[in-house]
């Protein structure tokens, strides 16, 4: 693997690292940014190698290989999202020119099988383990010799046939001495190039995570400790994407907010924003087990105008299952804790779930559910899928074994992604459809929950009479919901919903895409619930629906054996009904009711006591603030962009 170097031609570098589009704005690439920056800092022989303009977004194969023809040697930065797409480029310029040298590295390398990975692609020269600025700069560096065995963290195939993997190579504990790629101005020649492209920065203050979740590649062990930026240049970031309008942030940190530091952090972005109107948002995965600083880092970032919403990440909240995931050590308290008060606040939340996790039943995981929702959270559970990713505790066999992992290849699909965009190389993932607790049957039934839970409560659909429900009469969630999966009694709109989301969840099972793709609205993939809600309404079924849901539950109740609950379900459901959002109302209505159905609603969004009163009540539904001109923007800007905030529901003034 020798490479002769002309004494008049640089070294011209490669970069890839392909991302996914996000609302039409693309990633920075960060990582191949900062090994830039990197090198650029530390080489030795700086004038002796030429980067080109990085290939930073998904875009066809053969204009890739004709951007990277004239290239010495290129990186490739992989992940779950872009691995194939990149080996089919790297693929092809081998073929074409097998003097280029070929390096792959990111997370999607494996750590262990790194010989079988090899020899499974022999057009890769170099496979990198671990953090890559040192690598990066040792593989340049020895790049006209070819001696990559002086190069740390790699594994290769030598020119005997050999496999070779050299030791790995310890972290970088000083990160000052990591420069910064934005304020180094590795970005300035690819965001010339590009004048009209919108763009997402990716941003770290800290690596490392103290945890060691078993679904998760962050908490490795070689990357226990946590590390920080220096913070002075962690300000003149932020700094740099306030100067340059860049909207979006998202903070690639393990645990933001496990600094005391953080706080500051926070303040100085709302400062800007201020001054500057840049960042719009910024985006941050939480610290696991902090209470008042998180809750004080997410109430400056919600007067500022900064967050989208807080996401509390509880992932399941059966004791077994977190034991079994590595969790048991963060405290479910505490994010129930968090979650009541942001509701106190009015900052919405947003809870993540992941379903398929070991040790998770069907009962323990709809209780579970129901549970959360008792806490407060009535604005938005993502009930995520479990994947599983390269490199994780559960990529490996004996962890598969042990929970009797049932698992699919599926097409990796982004949520909302749009169906043009799928090119000839399509990314996958493996989807945990069943486990030894949660056979594949209870798996397709636990999904169905999901969606049902999604389309009834998060949606908008039937929130109001649930909770008010439960509020009057103890109900619980899970109770609700199941009815609508379980009752095979009820008429033609309730069992078209059951079937579209059982036909989905075992489609899934047997490698159907999650999502369900749409040409009609949008050209889109929604999520199941999504797209009924859209059925439900663009179909003109919304008044059949109301009426079969009130007939159900009204059964349901009787089973139950709850009293004089009639008025005030029907109260419950003609409010719930007249205040979903739908395009062409060209007027305000007012409703009289004979309970304070609004105000007990409104008390416990909030996490406030009120108690429901019979009377005379007038309510305004306010339908002409806000106005969608077509079905399509209506799909747009209130089922997709108002998923996480759910904005699903009209706004409501009490007359009296």
């Amino acid at each position: 693997m020798q490479k002769k170097v002309n004494d008049v031609s640089r070294v011209k570098i490669g970069l890839v690292q392909i991302n996914n589009s996000f609302s039409h704005q693309n990633y920075l690439p960060y990582s191949i940014g900062i090994l830039q920056a990197y090198a650029q800092k530390y080489l030795e022989n700086k004038s002796m190698f030429e980067f080109l303009l990085p290939i930073y977004k998904r875009i066809p194969v053969k204009i890739a290989e004709r951007e990277l023809s004239d290239t010495d040697i290129i990186f490739f930065s992989t992940y779950i999202w872009n691995v194939k797409i990149s080996l089919e480029i790297a693929k092809r310029i081998k073929q074409k020119s097998p003097e280029t040298i070929i390096v792959f590295g990111g997370p999607q390398v494996p750590n262990k099988g790194n010989e079988e990975f090899l020899r499974k692609y022999p057009f890769i020269d170099i496979a990198c383990h671990g953090e890559g600025e040192k690598t990066f700069l040792f593989i340049l560096e020895n790049y006209t010799t070819g001696n990559w065995g002086k190069v740390p963290s790699i594994s290769y195939i030598d020119n005997k046939g050999k496999f070779v993997q050299t030791p790995i190579g310890m972290r970088i504990s000083n990160l000052d001495e990591i420069p910064s790629p934005y304020i180094e101005g590795a970005f300035e020649p690819l965001m010339d190039a590009n004048p009209k492209e919108k763009w997402i920065a990716l941003w770290e203050t800290n690596r490392g995570c103290p945890f060691s979740c078993s679904y998760c590649v962050w908490g490795s062990p070689d990357q226990k400790k946590v590390y920080a930026h220096n913070i002075e240049k962690i300000y003149q970031e932020i700094d740099w994407f306030s100067q340059h309008k860049i909207e979006f942030i998202f903070c690639c940190d393990a645990n933001f907010g496990i600094m005391q530091r953080d706080i500051g952090i926070v303040k100085h972005f709302a400062e800007n924003k201020k001054k500057y109107g840049y960042p719009v948002a910024l985006s941050v995965q939480n610290t696991k087990n902090s209470t008042m600083r998180l809750y004080n880092i997410y109430q400056l970032m919600s007067d500022a105008g900064l967050s989208k919403g807080v996401s509390l990440a509880l992932q399941s909240v059966n004791r077994d299952t977190l034991k079994s995931i590595k969790r048991e050590n963060i405290s479910v308290d505490t994010f129930q804790e968090l979650q009541k008060k942001f509701s106190e606040e009015n900052i919405e939340t947003f809870t993540d779930i992941i379903m398929g996790l070991p040790c998770e039943t069907y009962d323990s995981f709809v209780n579970g559910i129901s549970t959360i929702i008792e806490n407060g959270q009535h604005n938005r559970i993502q009930f995520i899928n479990l994947s599983i990713l390269t490199n994780s505790e559960m990529d490996e066999l004996e962890y598969q074994k042990k929970y009797g992992f049932d698992i699919v290849d599926t097409k990796l699909i982004n949520i909302h992604g749009s169906l043009s965009d799928a090119d000839e190389i399509a990314e996958t993932q493996r989807l945990v459809i069943g486990t030894n607790s949660m056979p594949r049957r209870d798996w397709a039934r636990t999904r169905v929950f999901g969606w049902m839970t999604a389309l009834l409560h998060f949606d908008k659909l039937l929130q109001i009479p649930f909770i008010i429900l439960h509020k009057e009469y103890s109900i619980r969630y899970c109770e609700l919901i199941e009815n609508f999966i379980t009752d095979d009694k009820t008429s033609s709109i309730l069992s078209e919903m059951r079937s579209f989301f059982t036909d989905k969840a075992r489609d899934i099972q047997i490698g159907g895409a999650e999502y369900c793709e749409s040409k009609k609205w949008l050209n889109i993939w929604w999520p199941a619930d999504e797209l009924m809600l859209i059925k439900l309404c663009t179909e003109n079924k919304l008044p059949e629906f109301y009426k079969e849901a009130e007939q159900s539950i009204a059964k349901f109740l009787e089973k139950k054996k709850v009293r004089d609950y009639r008025s005030i379900l029907h109260d419950a459901i003609v409010l719930n009904q007249n205040l979903i959002k739908m395009p062409f109302q060209d007027k305000n209505i007012d409703i009289e009711m004979s309970y304070n159905i609004w105000d007990v609603y409104r008390a416990s969004l909030s996490g406030r006591i009120a108690q429901i009163v019979k009377g005379e009540y007038h309510y305004e539904i306010d339908r002409t603030s806000v106005k969608w001109s077509s079905w399509e923007d209506w799909c747009r800007e209130v089922v997709w962009y108002g998923n996480k905030k759910g904005a699903y529901l009209y706004t409501c003034k009490n007359l009296q």
